[in-house]
This record gives structure tokens, C-alpha cells and sequence, in this order.
């Protein structure tokens, strides 16, 4: 699609970029309206959501280049800039993510199941846009289809920086997994309104990310989601989602087990 949106001079401006800056903002309003009916200050979202943002860049970057490298990345390839540019691998940002927020939630005080809630719909919200981001960019594509809602990447800058196959009808699995994120956040949203216990959200959150990702999983045909023990059907991304549904299945259980009461 279009990797480069402009450039001011030589400085390429990519598109994967801007759509990521904005996916943070409505995510942070989304949050932040969330937080203000739990009575967590707007200020302390906002804190959270940097944080968290910094983090996910790191860990999804570094789960990247630990996956790249596992395949036979070169060791100086990692420091090349337009490899540095691109996307990362998700999971891995969700968990550095999740490791700076309950850091940050421990140093601000803050409650853990409310502020949990507050901040699941907006990562899923946040993930969507991003996806859109992974489209425009080529990275994170398909696998060959012949399907009429192929796409054919054409543009070599999506090539240069993500290895994306150009000129061959492919599955938009970037597509699929933005419509799954807007189905998680949606889900969200709707048991939000009959939730019985603090924590809720986040333990479904987490279920359903490692649903809609084993899913589309199938789709998918970039190398950057490795392969493990040599497996073809067991792939960085199936672990970890699996493990997420663990998470989340055992996050159900503890705030389950200590309800608080929740705040319409």
C-alpha cells in the first residue's frame, strides 16, 4: 500500500507511524473516559498510557529481533534503520507493556482490577488502529490467496522494510485481525455493562486476544511470527496466545475469587 506517506526532504514519514500516534490518542480518550467512571484521575491514565506506550515499542521491537534472529537474521541487519522501522511483533509490546503497567499502577497507587478495565478496551481499540497501520506498511502479511478480497502489495518500500512479497494476491490478514481487535473491544464494551467484579474485563480481554490471534494466525505469512522446534504449525504467535488465554483464565479466577465492587 503506501509505507511512505510523504517525506519532508529526505526524511521518510511512514504511514505505519501516523496511524500508531493515532491509535494511542483515541485509545487514551477511550481510557480516560472509562477511568473517570472507576474515579481514576485523567492525569493518571494519561501517565499509565505513556508508559505503557514506551514499553509495548520496546517489547514488541525486542520480541522481534529475538524472533529475526532465531531465523537467521544477520546480527547487523538488527541495527539497520529501516529494519528498525518496522512494526514489531505485538505480543511481545503486550507484554512489555503489561510488565510497566503494573509497575506504574504500584507506583501511582492506583487500583489494579479498576484500572485494568479502564485500559483493556483501549489497548484493543489502540491494537485495531494499529493493524490498519500494518497494512498501509505490508508488514505482518498474508499468506497467497485467491480469494476476490486479495490484496497485491506493489509499492518496493513495503518490500525494503518488511519483506513483503510484491505483485502476488495475499490474504489481508492485517484486515482480519483489525476487525478481530474491534470485535475484542466491542465484546468489551458490552461487558462492561453487566460486569459483576473488578477485573473482569481485563482476564476477557486477554481470552479473546489469544482467540482472535490463534485464529487469524492461520493467515498469516511473514516470517517475523517464527516457528518453534522446527513445528510449522506452532509459531511465536499461537505460544503466546495460548499463554494469554491461560492469563486470562487465571486472571478471571483471582479477581473472581476477591471481588470488589464495580462502578457503572
Amino acid at each position: 500500500m503506501h509505507p511512505i506517506l510523504f517525506r519532508i526532504g529526505s526524511f521518510p514519514i511512514g504511514t505505519y507511524g501516523l496511524l500508531l500516534t493515532l491509535g494511542f490518542f483515541l485509545a487514551l480518550v477511550l481510557a480516560q473516559y472509562l477511568g473517570r467512571k472507576q474515579g481514576i484521575p485523567s492525569e493518571a491514565i494519561s501517565d499509565l498510557a505513556i508508559t505503557v506506550l514506551l514499553a509495548g515499542v520496546i517489547g514488541s521491537k525486542l520480541l522481534m529481533v529475538i524472533v529475526d534472529l532465531c531465523n537467521g537474521l544477520p546480527l547487523k541487519d538488527v541495527f539497520d534503520l529501516g529494519y528498525l522501522r518496522a512494526g514489531g511483533a505485538i505480543h511481545g509490546g503486550i507484554i512489555g507493556a503489561l510488565l510497566a503497567f503494573f509497575w506504574r499502577v504500584r507506583r501511582l497507587k492506583l487500583p489494579l482490577a479498576a484500572t485494568l478495565d479502564c485500559m483493556t478496551p483501549a489497548a484493543a481499540l489502540g491494537q485495531a488502529i494499529g493493524r490498519l497501520g500494518c497494512f498501509s506498511a505490508g508488514c505482518c502479511y498474508g499468506t497467497a490467496s485467491t480469494l476476490p478480497w486479495a490484496v497485491t502489495f506493489t509499492d518496493p518500500n513495503a518490500q525494503i522494510l518488511s519483506g513483503t512479497p510484491l505483485g502476488q494476491p495475499l490474504h489481508p490478514v492485517q484486515l482480519y485481525t483489525f476487525l478481530a481487535n474491534l470485535a475484542v473491544m466491542g465484546s468489551l464494551l458490552l461487558i462492561w455493562r453487566w460486569r459483576k467484579f473488578a477485573g473482569q474485563l481485563s482476564g476477557c480481554y486477554f481470552i479473546l486476544e489469544g482467540i482472535g490471534r490463534m485464529v487469524t494466525e492461520h493467515w498469516r505469512g511473514d516470517l517475523d511470527r517464527g516457528f518453534l522446534l522446527g513445528i510449522p504449525w506452532l509459531s511465536t504467535g499461537r505460544l503466546t496466545s495460548f499463554l494469554f488465554i491461560l492469563l486470562g483464565c487465571g486472571m478471571l479466577l483471582w479477581f473472581s475469587r476477591h471481588r470488589k465492587a464495580v462502578t457503572a
